[in-house]
């Protein structure tokens, strides 16, 4: 289900930051020398469209230390009249860190509609051009050269084969562009089905280096409900979404936002 299909369903029915940590889990690095990776370590929002300017000033309580803003994407669900250039550099200068999220195509086997999906075929250029498209939003926001982009990926049948082969080869894809392009590699998926084929894929070549996954247990860690190898995406790589249709007001604005506990890069902002 997209993120705005995802919301409407749901409607009706301290913080430290690190500079310098190394690149985990990725393979065929194009770049022999990259940007330090920007971690932020605490809570992080996402929401369907990015808050206004206002709204993320008045936020700017403490609590959370990280919001996730959807850049690009055809399956992205809702309009971000407020995401620009200028909103990111004054968003950034006013402490928040930044999570880019870019909606691709989706699995061939996923059941909700979608504007794009890809097949065994076309998998690889789709991969190919999702990314340089995300690249090319990011970087008009801002987000520089050794940003993380997280490839949000929605539940399917992993159980089907042919739709995970698929799956693998598009991300596979999407992850080697970006890092062509010096972006780092990112996933967005469900413990249950899409970041569950990352976590458990045989063949790690190519696959995203950071991993956030959807586990609703409503705990703030990354490490004490890790569905996987401890040993994996370990030194700042894992995201958790813990909690979703959390409606909050803080400074006199009301959000409805999911909670994540991150450990993990966020965006260089230039």
């Amino acid at each position: 289900m997209s993120k705005k299909g995802r919301y409407v369903a749901w409607a009706t029915a301290g913080a430290a930051v690190v500079a310098g940590a190394g690149i985990s889990a990725q393979t065929t690095m194009a770049a022999t020398s990259w940007p330090a990776q920007k971690t932020y370590t605490g809570r992080a929002f996402d929401t369907c469209t990015a808050p206004s300017l206002k709204a993320m000033k008045a936020w700017n309580t403490g609590f959370y230390g990280a919001a996730a803003v959807y850049i690009g994407g055809k399956n992205r669900g809702c309009a971000q009249p407020n995401l620009t250039a200028s909103w990111v550099k004054s968003v950034n200068s006013t402490g928040w860190k930044l999570i880019p999220l870019y909606v691709g195509a989706q699995p061939p086997c996923q059941k909700s509609a979608n504007r794009e999906r890809f097949t065994s075929s076309t998998a690889s250029s789709l991969g190919a051009s999702n990314a340089k498209d995300a690249v090319a939003k990011a970087s008009a926001l801002g987000m520089k050269a050794g940003s993380p982009i997280y490839l949000d990926m929605e539940p399917y049948d992993v159980t089907n084969k042919a739709c995970n082969d698929a799956v693998l080869t598009y991300v596979r894809s999407f992850t080697k562009t970006l890092r062509n392009a010096t972006y780092r590699g990112g996933f967005y998926g469900f413990s249950s089905s899409s970041a569950k084929a990352i976590a458990t894929a045989a063949n790690k070549t190519d696959l995203p280096g950071n991993l956030w996954y959807a586990l609703w247990d409503k705990k703030n860690t990354t490490t004490t409900d890790w569905p996987w190898n401890s040993t994996q995406f370990t030194n700042h790589s894992r995201g958790h979404q813990y909690m979703v249709n959390s409606k909050e007001t803080r400074g006199g604005y009301t959000i409805t936002v999911d909670r994540n506990a991150w450990d993990a890069p966020v965006a260089i902002i230039g």
